[in-house]
């Protein structure tokens, strides 16, 4: 699951992918969000730390010392939800049109996925290619793969497990510490409010700041972006996202460079009155791989079906079940 704030680096993240195979930002309209299953209610958390205030000071304006603060809330209080999302299982569907130089769809794949929690790591099952069922070849290999990972966890001995917790845990640091980053890397405008899925939500309008000096490795990748971001006002949550590319962007010199235009959608959903999570997700990709290679990608991930499991559940292999 992406971390909104590092989403910025996704267009970097799937060139592996691809190499296998104030002018604001337009608001696409908004859709319905999808009814969650539970299976165990949860109360609702406590906020991680005050709502912001937004009152405009006597020119009717917001300094952006308090704009940076609510987009700060809402960083950390999106980075929990991360740790909250282990503790749901649901359905995710990835479409691909790969386009040619005119773009014009050339060819489209779409896999659907289950995704559930193994012994603490995200693990994908391929459960559907092109909306059909796998045949029993595929399935086979997919159990196979899942298995695999139940035996590896299994039989991993306390000090690996100790160190994969470690690196997890560094992880999300610097998740953090990139989130701050965002902050500090945009000038911020409150545009005003709008009705997200039937909820309000502050929309705001960000902007590269002139003079910034980015301080992390890819946050000078900063500058090459600009977006709207909607907050939902009751939770000091992030809503939605939008985000495009306003001049070129590289990785390296002889990696990739990611073309003006390139554009990202992010939307997430409130899930059992208790967290938001990842609802759809778009990219419109224009991206050239070691100044050869260039691919044009429109890329739509949906998630749906989040269920909730408990945690103290053990995971068993099929040779353990007893009839």
């Amino acid at each position: 699951m992406r971390r909104p704030a590092l989403i910025f680096l996704l267009l970097f993240a799937a060139l592996p992918v691809l190499g296998q195979q104030e002018q604001s930002v337009p608001s696409p309209a908004p859709t319905s969000p999808p009814t969650p299953t539970s299976i165990e209610e949860a109360p609702k958390p406590e906020s991680l730390s005050p709502k912001p205030d937004l009152t405009p000071d006597a020119n009717g304006k917001l300094p952006q010392e308090q704009m940076q603060q609510l987009f700060r809330v809402a960083a950390e209080k999106d980075l929990e939800n991360d740790k909250r999302l282990r503790d749901y299982t649901y359905i995710e569907r990835d479409q691909e049109h790969n386009l040619d130089g005119k773009g014009q769809v050339k060819s489209t794949e779409a896999k659907t996925y289950e995704v559930m929690e193994l012994y603490g790591e995200q693990v994908q099952r391929l459960i559907e290619k092109d909306d059909k069922a796998l045949n029993k070849k595929d399935a086979a290999r997919e159990e196979e793969k899942i298995q695999k990972i139940i035996d590896k966890r299994k039989n991993e001995s306390a000090d690996a497990r100790r160190k994969r917790e470690q690196k997890e845990e560094k992880d999300r640091e610097e998740g953090r510490k990139f989130e701050r980053e965002v902050a500090d890397a945009y000038n911020f405008r409150l545009v005003g409010t709008e009705s997200l899925g039937g909820r309000d939500a502050w929309v705001i309008d960000a902007e590269p700041r002139p003079g910034y000096e980015p301080h992390m490795k890819y946050a000078n990748l900063l500058p090459k972006f600009r977006g709207r971001v909607w907050i939902d006002k009751n939770d000091v949550q992030l809503a939605k996202m939008d985000i495009e590319c306003i001049d070129t962007a590289s990785l390296g010199w002889f990696l990739a460079r990611v073309h003006k235009g390139t554009r990202i959608v992010f939307e997430q959903t409130r899930i059992n009155d208790e967290v938001w999570l990842p609802k759809h997700f778009t990219m419109k990709v224009d991206v050239r791989l070691a100044l050869l290679k260039e691919f044009r990608m429109d890329m739509d991930q949906t998630y749906r079906d989040y269920k909730k499991f408990r945690a103290t559940a053990r995971i068993v292999s099929v040779g353990d079940v007893k009839p």
